[in-house]
Order: structure tokens, then C-alpha cells, then sequence
């Protein structure tokens, strides 16, 4: 019963709410900004890559501007960019994947607001440690009682949403694939997991950093070699696969079936959902990170933050989608004529990715690949979920809070490698979307701040 009443209020919110608000916050601000994701993209890559360090080392307070996009980066790219994607894919076809990138261009713009408002309304602690994120600048655009009222709102739900329920998702993903992959029982997973996880989070904002800067590099060249070697071997018909892309974006009833109305809306929707959550742009959950750069000007931050995006969506999901389509989608492939018939009870947004290397690299490889990649993909999320639940920890109960909600979180993640729960899934959906409001709400109402942080000579 319960089960069905959250998962009614996500259809709701999901379908006819967040998609219209998010994608109205970005297109907003690539219009208030005049395409700042075009105009200042090289000025990010440039910040971004020529700051890159393995070892930035340990900084005074906060992090380097390096570490605070890799922890960024390391919370954005989870499960959901392999299994959101096939999702997507199986749900609204390959077209669903065109309507990722329109979201995530917006998003772009999305995302640099966030981050500039996060480093002009960050607070700095008694002892140097900066505090910032949605709940400090939702205060900053809603005085008194209903701004307090949003800010504790937005506060529960993303420690809820990520520190908590969004772990046990993540810690799921990992046990139950390296058990199908290396016969390792889940719940060693997840013993191991808790111990490696404990040590970072007691070392603070300083050890996570130390940790995200090495991590998110290492994993996407994991990811982008084995990715690119698989669409070298299928390398004839990569064509096929971007014009699949573009021809079902606005054709999708040829692959999904029905009424071209009904299709055109699934295919949209999913391409939508799945990028908004997938790059998290609008959500309120990376300015946690940006916020803690020790950056001058909040531009520069804001920046940087919009290649975390590119990053994400256009690098490393759309990598994964077109191994799914260049190997199941094309000629001979098992989705060739659609997800119809026997092949339903096969495959699933949990085994396509599978299924998809597997068909290159054999599917013994092909499944310890992507349990490998999950395992870096949804580790990197929970430290920077932790980081993003432990500071609105802060800001509501104050530092006597966080071991509790530390411990808390441990075991949460344990009891994501050895449980599923449909009511969990559906409740983290639940709390991620409610999030978003506040935080949306607030960004329109402060418009004006972030256009008035842009360089005088591009406003």
C-alpha cells in the first residue's frame, strides 16, 4: 500500500513537475546568462584541466579547486550513468539519449548558478572550515520563517535522499554485481565497503578530498579505454548508431511502438528524467562541493562546475549508451527490431550494460568490466553523497550530529549489499525529487546575483 503511494506521488513529481521546473531553471539561465555554457565552456576546460593534480595536497581549508569538482564529479557519476542510461534507452529507445544532451546543455547553465551561489553564500566556521550548499543561499533568497522552513525541508530530504537511502542504492549496485561477476558474497561487499568508507568519512573533508582527486580520474580512464575499445571493434557501425540517435529522437513509435504522441512523450520524459539525475544539474547536491573551493571569484568556480557536467553526460553516459546501441540496436544486434517478444524476459536496464560489453569482450570480461567500473562509479557517489548528507547534518544539529549521522550511514550501507527493498528505491526517488523544489525556487529568486558575478565585459 505504501509501496504504491510513493510510487504514485513519483509519477507525479517526476512526469509532471520537475521536468518542466528543471528544464525552466535551465533554459532561464542560458537566456539570463546569454549561453554562458558556450560562452565561457573553453574558459572551463581551461581552469578545469590546468589544474588537474593527483596530488593537490592538503590544503588550509576546503579544497582546491580540483578537489572540490573531482568530488563533484565523483557524486554525479554513479549507477545511474550505466544503469540510468539503459534504462532510458530500453524505456524511450536511442532516442531518448538526443533529449539527454538538450537537458544536459541547459543543465550547464544550471549548474553554474548553483556553484556561484554556493561560494557567494557560504559561511566560514571558527576554525577556517567552510559550510555551503542550497540551505544557505534558499536563506539568502527567502527571508525569515519560510526561508528557514525550505532550507530544514531541502535539509532532511537530501540527508534522507543521498546520505542515507541514495548509499543503500548505490552499495547494492556493487555487491549484487560482483557477486554475478566474481561469485564474492554480498555482504563481504559490504563489510569491506563499511570498513574503507569509515576511514575516509572520520578523516573529514581533507582525507575525502585526498581520496576524490586520485579516484575520479583513475575510473574514467578505466571506463573511456574499455569503451572505446568496444566501439573500435564495432566500429562499422557507430554511423548507424548516431543516426539512430537523431532518426527515433523524433520518431521513437518505430522502435517502442504506439502512437507517435504517446512515444515522442516517453521517449522525451526518460531522456529528460535520467539526465537530470543523472548529471544531478538542479538537484542542489553539487554545490555542497563547489562551495568548499578556495577560489577568489565565485565565476571561477562556476565555470569548472559546468564542465563536471559535460563530463558526466556527454563523455561518460553517452560512451555507455552508444555500446548499447552500436552492439543490441544495430544489425543482427537482439533490440534490433525493438524491445518486444521473448528478449524482454532477458534483458534489463540491470544486465544491458552487461550484455552490451559482453558482446565484444566475451561475457565473462564483459560482466567483470562493468562490475569494476559500477564498483568505482557508485563508491565515488557514496563519498560524495556522505559529504553533501553530513553538511545540512551540520547546519541543522551542528557538529554533535555528525557521528551519529556517520554511523548511521555505515549502516546503511551494509544493508544495502544484503537487502532490496522496492520501498527504499522508491522512497530515495521520492525524497531526491522533493529536494529539487526548494532548491529551484531559490535559484529563480536570485537571479540577479548570479548575472551580476558574471565579467562585466560578457554580462
Amino acid at each position: 500500500m505504501l509501496l504504491e503511494i510513493v510510487q504514485t506521488i513519483n509519477t507525479y513529481l517526476s512526469d509532471y513537475i520537475l521536468v518542466f521546473l528543471l528544464v525552466g531553471v535551465g533554459l532561464w539561465y542560458t537566456i539570463r546568462t546569454r549561453f554562458v555554457q558556450i560562452r565561457f565552456f573553453g574558459e572551463g576546460m581551461r581552469r578545469l584541466f590546468g589544474s588537474l593534480s593527483l596530488r593537490g595536497g592538503r590544503q588550509e581549508r576546503g579544497m582546491s579547486s580540483f578537489q572540490a569538482v573531482a568530488t563533484a564529479i565523483a557524486a554525479q557519476v554513479g549507477t545511474g550513468n550505466i544503469v540510468g542510461s539503459a534504462g532510458a534507452i530500453l524505456t524511450g529507445g536511442p532516442g531518448a539519449i538526443f533529449w539527454m544532451w538538450i537537458i544536459a546543455f541547459f543543465g550547464m547553465a544550471t549548474i553554474y548558478a548553483e556553484a556561484t551561489l554556493a561560494i557567494r553564500t557560504r559561511k566560514q566556521g571558527d576554525d577556517g572550515s567552510y559550510h555551503g550548499g542550497p540551505v544557505y543561499y534558499i536563506t539568502t533568497a527567502f527571508q525569515g520563517k519560510l526561508g528557514k522552513f525550505l532550507a530544514g525541508f531541502f535539509a532532511v530530504a537530501i540527508i534522507l535522499a543521498l546520505g542515507c537511502m541514495g548509499c543503500m542504492v548505490q552499495s547494492n549496485s556493487i555487491g549484487s554485481t560482483f557477486e554475478t561477476a566474481f561469485g564474492i558474497p554480498s555482504w563481504i561487499m559490504g563489510v569491506i565497503l563499511v570498513v574503507i568508507c569509515a576511514f575516509i568519512f572520520l578523516g573529514g573533508v581533507q582525507r575525502l578530498a585526498a581520496v576524490t582527486e586520485k579516484l575520479v580520474p583513475v575510473m574514467a580512464v578505466i571506463f573511456l579505454a574499455g569503451a572505446l575499445v568496444v566501439l573500435a571493434m564495432r566500429i562499422q557501425y557507430v554511423p548507424a548508431t548516431f543516426a539512430m540517435i537523431f532518426r527515433y529522437a523524433f520518431q521513437p513509435q518505430a522502435i517502442i511502438g504506439g502512437g507517435f504522441g504517446a512515444a515522442l512523450k516517453i521517449a522525451i520524459s526518460q531522456g529528460a528524467k535520467r539526465g537530470l539525475f543523472s548529471n544531478e544539474a538542479g538537484m542542489g547536491s553539487t554545490p555542497h562541493a563547489h562551495a568548499q573551493a578556495n577560489v577568489k571569484d565565485p565565476h571561477e568556480q562556476g565555470v569548472v562546475a559546468m564542465i563536471s557536467v559535460f563530463i558526466d553526460t556527454f563523455v561518460v553516459l553517452t560512451l555507455n549508451a552508444l555500446v548499447i546501441i552500436s552492439t543490441l540496436y544495430t544489425d543482427g544486434g537482439p533490440l534490433a527490431g525493438g524491445y518486444t517478444g521473448a528478449v524482454t524476459e532477458q534483458l534489463n536496464s540491470a544486465n544491458l550494460a552487461q550484455t552490451a560489453f559482453g558482446t565484444v569482450m566475451g561475457a565473462g570480461a564483459g560482466n567483470a568490466f562493468v562490475a569494476i567500473c559500477l564498483f568505482f562509479f557508485a563508491f565515488s557517489t557514496i563519498l560524495g553523497w556522505n559529504l553533501f548528507g553530513k553538511i545540512n547534518v551540520v547546519y541543522l544539529f551542528g557538529k554533535k550530529g555528525t557521528i551519529i549521522y556517520t554511523v548511521v550511514a555505515l549502516v546503511f550501507i551494509f544493508l544495502g549489499t544484503i537487502t532490496s527493498n522496492d520501498l527504499v528505491w522508491a522512497l530515495t526517488d521520492m525524497f531526491n525529487f522533493l529536494m529539487v523544489i526548494p532548491n529551484a525556487l531559490a535559484l529563480f529568486a536570485l537571479t540577479g546575483l548570479v548575472v551580476k558575478g558574471l565579467p562585466k565585459r560578457q554580462r
